[in-house]
């Protein structure tokens, strides 16, 4: 390689008497921009470097580190001979390129061998009494080549060892390089995981003992975020929600992936899908990751979409059977007029009344199955309310149940006037239902924010948190011969005027409803 370079050299009418000529180096800022690009390898090259100096206290010996293109980046050793070589033209910056003359970065890098330079083998005779060693160094995961080690001295100091010892050295930086990488990913990743906030995390080790626990799953498992130090070193076998799926994944090998899991958060119950993963090293385990991930949301709209589904299938059923169901009771309806003359009152009055009833069911249901005309028009909320309360009169009474009314604000709201009627008819039914052995209902009506409120109050029996949170579902009735269409029915005639429906009850103490509609 060296005689082919100085041949080369000759033929370019290279004069060894003379000076090399350096035709190549970076800007300042060209520099600035590679050193920094580089920062990383330089930072683990000098920490060895440092440490071979430091070794040879006073020998004429000098480091430089190159890029991938023969450009240097930074000079560190003895200072006379930084001082020489500073003289003869090679600075930060200046590229060793072919062009150049015979040089051990150019035949290291063209070659991707160690080379080393000593005395003539140099073609400029300026460089004689100079022996120059260069490795090159490369990415250990890839091996891609990302520039070289020189160690440049005196003739007088030059040794065969010198080029064993610097590609021990380089052998060192590479792994150092690797383990730095490697260190860097993991650092991101465990930022990554630990800080985000939209997972819990918990990291183990393989016996189960906590490594690492985020904010998010303190909060979520019911901690204070200044516990996570009394947490950190405990066994997860111990957290009663998540332990037994972390058992199963270091104890029994078993997977676990996509396990839902329900948790109480700040008096609220959510819903969460787990993954416990287990990290091998070389087939040994090393560390368990679970991650929490909160799907209430996806679960209540689930939850609605299964409800539009029921819906749908009532719509579907109440088309196919209202004809069905009404023509028959058309029938008998007529047929009972007929012979009221001839029927005993009393049964003919029982019997019409349960007919209407059962028509106003078979209404309700061709309510879901086909869309209803709205006719809009500005109606006094109170007289509405008032008709409503007449006609309910004497079943308050049958039922010894009192009634009072609190007129204190009232104004006209655009609505359907038989839907509204409907409203506070299922409304008052329900309350009614409440009262089984009597009680009272207050009715207030006023006016807060432009809006029309109707508060209906009852001291019946209440409901569950559970049972109020599915109000308006359809098919959800706590009545033995309930439907479960009343409420749902309210609130979807409220929806459509616009307005808003609030439920609040305790068990034993009684519920609340309020319709707020927005006035005219």
């Amino acid at each position: 390689m060296v005689l082919e370079s100085h041949e080369q050299c000759r033929l370019r009418g290279l004069n060894p008497d003379e000076l090399p000529k350096y035709t190549e180096w970076f800007s300042k800022e060209e520099l600035e921009s590679r050193q920094a690009h580089y920062k990383d390898v330089i930072e683990v090259i000098s920490l060895f470097v440092d440490k071979f100096l430091s070794s040879v206290p006073g020998d004429p010996f000098l480091v430089a580190i190159t890029d991938d293109k023969g450009f240097i980046l930074e000079f560190k050793g003895n200072p006379s001979i930084i001082s020489k070589v500073r003289q003869l033209g090679i600075t930060e910056g200046v590229r060793f390129s072919e062009e150049l003359s015979t040089n051990a970065i150019d035949l290291c890098l063209r070659n991707d061998l160690p080379v080393q330079l000593v005395g003539e083998d140099h073609y400029h005779k300026v460089l004689h009494q100079l022996a120059c060693y260069t490795a090159p160094i490369h990415a250990e995961d890839n091996g891609q080549l990302l520039g070289t080690l020189s160690l440049m001295t005196d003739i007088q100091s030059a040794h065969p060892h010198l080029l064993a010892l610097l590609c021990t050295i380089v052998d060192s930086i590479e792994r150092e390089l690797l383990l730095h990488k490697q260190n860097t990913q993991l650092q991101i990743l465990n930022q990554v995981l630990l800080e985000t906030n939209y997972y819990g995390v918990i990291i183990t080790d393989a016996r189960g003992s906590i490594l690492e626990i985020n904010d998010n799953s303190t909060f979520i498992l019911g901690m204070a975020i200044h516990e996570k130090r009394f947490i950190v070193g405990t066994s997860v076998f111990h957290m009663s929600r998540i332990g037994p799926y972390f058992e199963r994944v270091i104890l029994h090998g078993e997977s676990c992936v996509g396990e839902e899991v329900s948790i109480m958060v700040e008096d609220k119950l959510n819903y969460y899908m787990l993954d416990v993963v287990p990290i091998y090293d070389n087939e040994q385990l090393i560390r368990v990751v679970g991650s929490l991930r909160d799907i209430t949301e996806m679960k209540m709209t689930e939850e609605l979409l299964r409800n539009s589904e029921k819906l749908g299938f009532a719509g579907q059923l109440a088309v196919s059977i209202a004809h069905e169901i009404r023509n028959p009771m058309t029938t008998v309806k007529g047929i009972l007029q007929l012979s009221s003359k001839t029927t005993n009152p009393h049964y003919y009055n029982l019997m019409m009344s349960e007919l209407e009833r059962m028509n106003a069911i078979v209404g309700e249901f061709l309510i879901l199955g086909r869309p209803q005309a709205i006719q809009y028009k500005d109606e006094q909320c109170a007289v509405i309310l008032q008709e409503v309360l007449s006609v309910l009169e004497m079943q308050f009474e049958m039922n010894g149940i009192v009634i009072r009314t609190q007129f204190i604000e009232s104004t006209t709201i655009p609505c359907d006037r038989d839907q509204v009627k409907q409203v506070f008819l299922n409304i008052l039914k329900n309350a009614m239902e409440a009262l089984p052995f009597g009680g009272e209902i207050n009715v207030l009506l006023d006016i807060v924010d432009h809006y029309q409120r109707i508060q209906f109050m009852d001291n019946g029996v209440g409901m569950t948190e559970e049972v109020k949170q599915r109000i308006g579902q359809p098919f959800h009735t706590t009545r033995r011969d309930g439907n479960g269409l009343g409420m749902m029915m309210v609130d979807k005639i409220v929806s459509s005027h616009n307005g808003r429906l609030v439920v609040s009850s305790e068990l034993g103490i009684g519920t609340i409803v309020e319709v707020w509609f927005p006035a005219s």
